[in-house]
């Protein structure tokens, strides 16, 4: 059956199986390779999208569950705290080996848009669904920090 997939303000028909995972969805089936797969079960946050407008783990989200919905993935990022946190990233030289940075920048984006202020409790409880393998946890937090100064 096909579905009718918005994907970053794009409608995109899929012929994916329902319970397909939406991030094979969007990696093999539209070849948006910046979601990443990090552990399958929801974990790690590797595969962090938005499903209208809430950071969610697409690795264990079926298709069908998100065919009404707006997905932005990392490529259609866009807007004031998108790129105050890019901007901060790179001072604070967050990025090691990568690999959990877009779900590790797409939690930051929405943390900023719900609580353009937030304290370390609250960057800490927002950012701890995403794991980071090498470590970066008080580069991210310094990040967060600076990105949400910058915002106006």
């Amino acid at each position: 059956m096909p579905y009718s997939l918005s994907v970053n303000g794009q409608v995109h028909l899929v012929e994916d199986e329902a319970q397909t995972p939406l991030l094979w969805v969007l990696r093999d089936t539209l070849k948006m390779t910046g979601t990443k797969y990090g552990c399958g079960v929801g974990q790690c946050g590797a595969c962090t999208v938005h499903v209208d407008g809430q950071p969610t783990r697409s690795c264990s989200l079926p298709l069908i569950a998100v065919a009404e919905s707006e997905i932005t993935t990392i490529e259609g990022m866009s807007g004031a705290e998108t790129r105050a946190v890019q901007d901060a990233w790179v001072r604070h030289d967050v990025p090691q080996c990568g690999f959990c940075q877009s779900g590790q920048i797409m939690s930051a984006v929405a943390l900023l848009r719900a609580n353009p202020a937030p304290d370390d409790r609250d960057i800490d409880t927002s950012m701890s669904g995403n794991i980071c393998r090498c470590g970066t946890y008080n580069r991210i937090r310094a990040a967060i920090r600076d990105a949400a100064q910058s915002l106006p």
